[in-house]
């Protein structure tokens, strides 16, 4: 186990598809299969906890997605930027994330009221933490990634997302070690394109 990674994990056990707020949720209201949910939570806990440190927050009841616990906020050393979720349907989990993130002594900076930023389902650091690509567009306001860079204190690149399928940045973009990047370049603008493409250029001539 290397004890230096950990992971925020929440059980499924309040887990449904009971309203819409993404595409692929659309036409699977009650469909899903809470059984099934909690079957192949289990089996990524006990993988990710052979090889890194795991913390459980509690699941509440009325708030099925505190289960993407990416979303709960972005998580810089020992500092968190608590997410402001976009639709009401979860921002009920805002308080309960907050509490968890206090206990543990991290420094917790929030938004104002009616500025959506969604954690690190919106914002990816560079896998050796030299800058922030963040994206904006759908559940996170541009605005916000001001605050963020001031709080982090650290560079944010701002990535335009523009398929509603990939709401979320971390739905179709990944940086990887050793200078690789895992994306799809549709899901964003032809300015978020050519502000990554030319990162890239740039870490490969330094190589």
């Amino acid at each position: 186990m290397t004890s230096s990674i950990r992971f925020l994990m929440c059980s499924p056990h309040y887990y449904e598809v009971d309203y819409v707020i993404n595409p692929w949720m659309e036409g699977n209201i009650h469909r899903s299969s809470l059984e099934r949910a909690q079957e192949q939570w289990q089996n990524l806990y006990q993988i990710i906890a052979d090889r890194a440190s795991v913390d459980l927050i509690k699941p509440q009841t009325g708030w099925p997605d505190m289960v993407f616990t990416a979303n709960a906020g972005l998580i810089l050393g020992n500092q968190v930027v608590l997410s402001r979720f976009l639709h009401p349907e979860r921002q009920g989990e805002e308080p309960f994330f907050q509490e968890w993130f206090e206990a543990q002594g991290h420094i917790v900076h929030t938004l104002p009221s009616g500025l959506p930023f969604e954690g690190a389902g919106d914002a990816l650091l560079d896998r050796e933490g030299r800058w922030l690509w963040a994206g904006y567009g759908f559940r996170t306001e541009l605005d916000s990634h001001a605050l963020v860079a001031q709080w982090l204190n650290i560079e944010v690149l701002s990535l335009h997302l523009m398929d509603e399928r990939f709401y979320h940045l971390d739905t179709c973009f990944c940086p990887l070690t050793n200078g690789y990047l895992l994306y799809y370049p549709p899901a964003f603008d032809a300015y978020s394109n050519r502000l990554i493409e030319l990162r890239y250029r740039r870490e490969a001539d330094c190589h």
